[in-house]
């Protein structure tokens, strides 16, 4: 690779580089696009000047109208592989001007660290503009988020900006889901009297419907109302469904057609149509279905194999809660070595069901003891568990527990002065994002970049 010597004048300030610093913005970009092949100025480059004429002493000079103060932090970027904004620079004003040089995702891969429960930082605040409660907040895989309000979906770059929101027939949303980080994924309630709700994908960019999924039995078409989302990392797209025949069960469909590829039909004792929460998982090639208080009187837990039609593992606490100060169980979450379900109560406890063996009961744990939580004087939400990167989080009230090692140690909260309770979180694109059922408002949290030394 060469290392000659360039110079850039951008809006009256002139810039000096190499060859070499221009290679880290890569092919795609306006300044890689100066290199040749071998990452040596290119000739039609180095002879002209890009409209602004050849530098003297053998230095190839370019004019570029852009803002200068942007072109020098992007620079930097490209030198050292830091992002250091000065306090003065609006960030979306630097954003738009990486977006002209095709750095966009450097600014991204820079703008924060690899995810770290224990380093997290409040990034940011959003209000919303939807009235009432949220429903759900999603992450979506390059940083952005999604929240559904309603029968609507609010959707945000990971630039946190705003784009068109999504609704399927202004349906309520059960849930949403990314299934990559340009396609959504809404599931919906059927209306009385009206065949709407039901599943569909929507471009996240756009919000453009893309494809309607249906469900059919005895091979006919039937409207459906659909709850939980997830999908397997190959094929299949699951959702819980709820039909007006007592058609419950677990739809599935091909990911690449989207077309019904099977119903996993709700046999006597296992609630899946109404389903809080379904996660593939890999290992098992099964997919979990949780079932709980207070959508039924009583939890169930089961791991689904759609090779055989077969629920190979349950759990139910049928017959074991005489009242409502017993622990029910409200979310459930299973955790990433796929051998133990995590669950929550109302108390905060935690509990653990081992999947190895149908004969146990929960483990609970009294760890969350040592929370020293207060007693909300204010509305309170239900608890919510994710797994990322070996570590259990959990949500109670305004702040989000940290649970770390296999042990599930608690290690760090998360906690803002205002907004109210967390209704749900999500981990997703190197991000944590809480939203809040006081204010209409998420909070962005990341993990700072690694220390130079």
């Amino acid at each position: 690779m060469g290392g000659g010597r360039v110079r850039f004048n951008v809006g009256g300030q002139v810039f000096e580089t190499t060859t070499t610093t221009l290679a880290n913005a890569g092919r795609e970009s306006m300044l890689g696009a100066l290199l040749d092949s071998s990452w040596n100025l290119a000739p039609t480059a180095a002879g002209g000047g890009g409209g602004g004429g050849g530098g003297g002493g053998g230095v190839a000079e370019y004019f570029i109208d852009r803002n200068p103060a942007c072109f020098a932090v992007l620079l930097d970027l490209l030198r050292t592989g830091s992002l250091h904004v000065p306090p003065q620079l609006p960030e979306k004003l630097l954003y738009r001007e990486a977006l002209y040089y095709g750095l966009l995702d450097h600014v991204r891969a820079a703008r924060w660290g690899a995810f770290d429960g224990d380093r997290l930082r409040l990034a940011a605040s959003v209000p919303g503009r939807a009235p009432g409660d949220g429903t759900a907040i999603r992450a979506a895989p390059d940083g952005g988020c999604c929240v559904a309000h309603g029968g609507a979906v609010h959707v945000y770059n990971w630039m946190l900006d705003e784009r068109r929101p999504v609704s399927l027939d202004h349906s309520q949303v059960n849930d949403v889901a990314y299934l990559d980080e340009a396609t959504l994924l809404i599931a919906a309630r059927e209306r009385l009297g009206k065949c709407d709700g039901g599943m569909a994908a929507f471009s996240a960019v756009s919000g453009d419907l893309r494809h309607r999924f249906r469900v059919a039995h005895d091979r006919q078409a039937k409207s459906f109302t659909a709850g939980a989302l997830a999908f397997d990392q190959d094929s299949s797209i699951f959702a819980s469904c709820k039909g007006r025949l007592n058609e419950y069960g677990i739809g599935v469909w091909d990911r690449a057609t989207g077309e019904q590829a099977d119903f996993f039909y709700e046999p006597p004792g296992c609630a899946l149509g109404d389903a809080d929460k379904l996660q593939w998982l890999d290992a098992t090639n099964a997919l979990m279905v949780a079932t709980l208080f207070p959508k039924t009187d009583n939890c169930f837990i089961g791991l689904l194999d759609f090779r055989d039609k077969n629920v190979a593992w349950s759990w139910s606490d049928a017959g074991m809660a005489a009242s409502l100060d017993d622990k029910r169980v409200l979310h459930a979450i299973a955790m990433e070595d796929e051998r133990s379900v995590c669950v929550i109560n109302q108390y905060d406890d935690l509990g653990f069901l081992d999947l190895r063996s149908n004969a146990g009961g929960v483990r609970w744990s009294s760890r969350s003891k040592f929370m020293n939580r207060k007693v909300p004087s204010e509305e309170s939400c239900y608890p919510k568990l994710a797994t990322h990167g070996g570590q259990l989080f959990s949500s109670m009230n305004d702040s989000i527990s940290v649970f770390s090692g296999p042990e599930c140690v608690l290690t760090s909260t998360l906690r803002r002065s205002h907004g109210g309770a967390i209704c749900d979180f999500s981990i997703g694109g190197d991000r944590l994002f809480a939203l809040h059922n006081e204010e209409n408002v998420f909070d962005v949290w990341e993990t700072p970049p690694p220390p130079i030394i």
